[in-house]
């Protein structure tokens, strides 16, 4: 998207090694830039999927603009968007964040307004009573383990429905990321970038 690029050309850039290869998140005082890539459990079924991310502080300090821009999807598709805390299972503690659908031609845009910065964290302070409501594959908890801050800086994908994921020839495994915890496969994730530094850490507005 020449937009980005252009965005990019005049941006600090943070580069990490992967695997080799270097991978990079173009932040400024008040903005990064980055991509996610697609899941090793979609390679062989969705190759071309691929995702650009822009996170803007909104000048205040008290909250982000997140946007994703996605292609090389199943057509008018549905998926979920989550911030965990490392990029591939297990996942660590994970947050459901939105959903994301894609038009005719496999493209999607979804904006998030939150907290996607170097502070974006949950914590659990002590066990509590939760609620259940969803008793699916895997169903609600009725109490939390008590946690103390974990830091929250990737991102990831999943097929809302296992059955979209096996209509587009991926595993058809049940996963619990969606709103009523059975979703399909992870498509896209932020593991060009390290455990412990997800891109999330590298807006410090």
């Amino acid at each position: 998207m020449k937009g980005l690029k252009q965005i990019r050309c005049a941006l600090v850039a943070s580069t990490f090694l992967i695997g080799g290869i270097a991978q990079t998140a173009w932040a400024d005082s008040d903005q990064i830039n980055f991509d996610m890539v697609v899941s090793a459990g979609a390679k062989a079924c969705l190759p071309n999927v691929h995702a650009e991310v822009t996170i803007k502080s909104n000048g205040k300090g008290d909250a982000e603009d997140m946007t994703i821009f996605a292609s090389g999807l199943p057509s008018d598709t549905d998926f979920d968007v989550f911030v965990i805390q490392v990029p591939t299972a297990p996942f660590g503690v994970s947050w459901y964040q939105g959903d994301l659908q894609s038009n005719h031609a496999g493209n999607a845009v979804q904006h998030f307004r939150g907290r996607f910065n170097i502070e974006t964290f949950s914590v659990a302070p002590g066990p509590a009573p939760a609620p259940v409501v969803f008793n699916g594959p895997f169903p609600d908890a009725t109490l939390n383990p008590p946690f103390n801050p974990i830091q929250m800086y990737h991102l990831g994908v999943w097929f809302n429905s296992p059955n979209d994921a096996k209509k587009n020839g991926c595993p058809a495994t049940v996963t619990p990321f969606n709103g009523e915890h059975n979703a399909g496969i992870q498509v896209l994730n932020t593991s060009n970038f390290p455990n412990d530094h997800g891109p999330l850490r590298n807006l410090q507005p």
